[in-house]
């Protein structure tokens, strides 16, 4: 749920029960994730969104917007390998990468991984989740220090209206589609993106889970389709996210099926803990069940 949308007097804070972190969203009803709380490091409220980070008895750090857990220590690397590393990889060459979101610094520190990369720019409007992410996701927000790296506190939908047909990957990093973030689940936000695409560039979004969101993803591909060359939906494993799966929806311009990657890395892979040239083929294979409620 948005800020705004939080009961009166309900926070992060309040979801912390007999030593427990429960986490219930109104996307996912009936099923809750519960992590024990080992010590509440910070909590507070930004302009935007309610932020709690606390150290649970076995995730490590953990990272809490608005009462949906964010990033655990513990398995974010399947999340931000993955969403990524699929896109980077499908391309193989990309020079200009914009992030949207993504304000723990996960996904630039898998960026910087790629020595092609020479413009790394993330677009976070909530400068509070940088800040503190800095501080208490250092493993994370590592990516911060890389000097390729440009952050903008603003509106990702305006920076790419300002950077017609620049970058060559573009990854939006966002959390569920209530309050402010819904509309990076619209049809026109994803043509901004695809409009601020070099020719042959790749577009990866959060993409929902298929155990839950169906009825979310398959218009939203149906929408992207109409302007995107191709529009495909790869899917991770990650416990801590809503029935322990998350979807990512990749569009290009110019460019056919991100299925298979144009760049492997074996040397790469030795560093990753999740991504490999084999798991991004695999992620793309659907259970019958999803492919028949997205795609058909």
């Amino acid at each position: 749920m948005s800020a705004s949308e939080i009961p009166q007097g309900l926070n992060g804070m309040d979801l912390i029960i007999d030593g427990w972190f429960h986490e219930r969203g109104t996307l996912w009803p009936g099923q809750a994730m519960s992590l024990q709380v080992a010590e509440v490091v910070y909590h507070g409220r930004s302009k935007y969104q309610d932020i709690l980070f606390f150290k649970s008895t076995n995730h490590g750090m953990v990272l809490v917007l608005d009462g949906v857990i964010q990033v655990t220590e513990h398995d974010e690397h399947s999340y931000q390998e993955m969403i990524a590393q699929i896109p980077l990889m499908a391309h193989g060459s990309p020079k200009k990468v914009l992030v949207i979101g993504g304000g723990d610094g996960g996904v630039l520190r898998e960026i910087a991984r790629h020595s092609s990369v020479e413009e790394i720019t993330i677009c976070e409007i909530d400068e509070d989740v940088i800040n503190y992410s800095k501080k208490y996701l250092p493993t994370l927000a590592i990516g911060y220090t890389d000097p390729r790296v440009t952050v903008k506190i603003m509106d990702g939908s305006v920076f790419m209206a300002q950077n017609p047909g620049t970058f060559d990957v573009i990854i939006t990093d966002s959390s569920d589609p209530i309050g402010p973030a819904s509309v990076l689940f619209e049809a026109p936000f994803y043509k901004g993106m695809h409009d601020a695409l070099a020719p042959g560039g790749v577009i990866c979004t959060q993409g929902e889970c298929m155990w839950l969101h169906k009825d979310l993803i398959k218009p939203l591909i149906q929408a992207v389709s109409k302007f995107c060359t191709s529009v495909e939906y790869a899917f991770t494993t990650i416990p801590t996210y809503p029935s322990g799966q998350i979807g990512f929806i990749l569009g290009t311009k110019g460019k056919e099926s991100c299925k298979v990657p144009v760049k492997v890395d074996r040397e790469m892979e030795e560093s990753l803990n999740y991504y490999n040239k084999e798991v991004h083929e695999a992620a793309f294979v659907l259970p019958s069940f999803a492919r028949r409620a997205i795609f058909e």
